[in-house]
């Protein structure tokens, strides 16, 4: 077995039929990426609809793919947390199980890191990217990302996008300062990075919003809170 270059880390919850295209696609990229130097591990937690027991038969008859379950509910930013700190990878990525960021461009995002950054990022939001979005998500993710470049001092376009790569060395010194165990984990990793000096590679992708999506008005109640707690943590910490 060579050593482990890549961690690619699918974050899951209840995601059966995602996992059926994204397993296959996932293994069929990373191979022509670090030929025989990856790892896929599935970050599955709580699930109730056989995502579970799909992944350990893909474990069973591929070494290449690690199941990292947990029976309790742990949230999106603390499966990323717990699955990057059993990573063997010198660089681990992550990116939405269901493959919503067009998988073309995973070479780029890891090559991004071997070029020496820190932290590469899909976008969503710069002018060369190509979404398809409802005008509601449009809205709601432009005002978002606004709003935390505004308050939080943030240099970057898009910082919810779900398709990030880092040197796993300098994630895992910043995490013990990460509070958010969801969703807000994204963007609270590329504030603190940036406070911190990392350095960080923003490029345009190609995305298309997965179905079932919403944003609801409590969604956007929570984002503006989240921004304003981080404000005030970062502030609180400085004084």
């Amino acid at each position: 077995m060579h050593e482990v270059e890549v961690s690619a880390v699918l974050p899951v919850y209840n995601d059966l039929l995602a996992l059926k295209t994204a397993i296959p696609r996932s293994l069929e990229t990373l191979e022509a990426i670090a030929p025989g130097r990856f790892e896929l591990i599935v970050a599955e937690d709580g699930s109730t609809d056989g995502s579970t027991e799909f992944v350990r038969e893909c474990e069973a008859k591929d070494p290449r793919v690690r199941l990292l379950h947990s029976d309790e509910r742990l949230g999106r930013g603390r499966a990323l947390n717990r699955a990057f700190a059993g990573a063997s990878g010198s660089i681990v990525c992550y990116y939405d199980v269901d493959l919503a960021t067009d998988m073309q461009h995973l070479p780029e995002l890891v090559e991004a890191i071997r070029d020496g950054n820190d932290i590469a990022t899909g976008s969503r939001l710069l002018p060369e990217s190509v979404i398809v979005r409802s005008g509601g998500r449009e809205i709601a993710s432009r005002g978002y990302n606004t709003l935390v470049r505004t308050i939080l001092g943030s240099s970057l376009c898009d910082h919810q996008c779900g398709f990030k790569a880092f040197r796993r060395d300098r994630l895992l010194s910043l995490i013990p300062s990460v509070t958010a165990d969801h969703w807000f984990w994204d963007t609270e990793v590329l504030v603190r990075a940036q406070k911190n000096g990392y350095r960080i590679r923003e490029f345009p992708v190609q995305w298309r919003q997965g179905e079932g999506t919403t944003v609801r008005r409590k969604d956007v109640v929570e984002m503006g809170s989240a921004i304003l707690r981080l404000w005030w943590r970062l502030h609180v910490e400085k004084s």
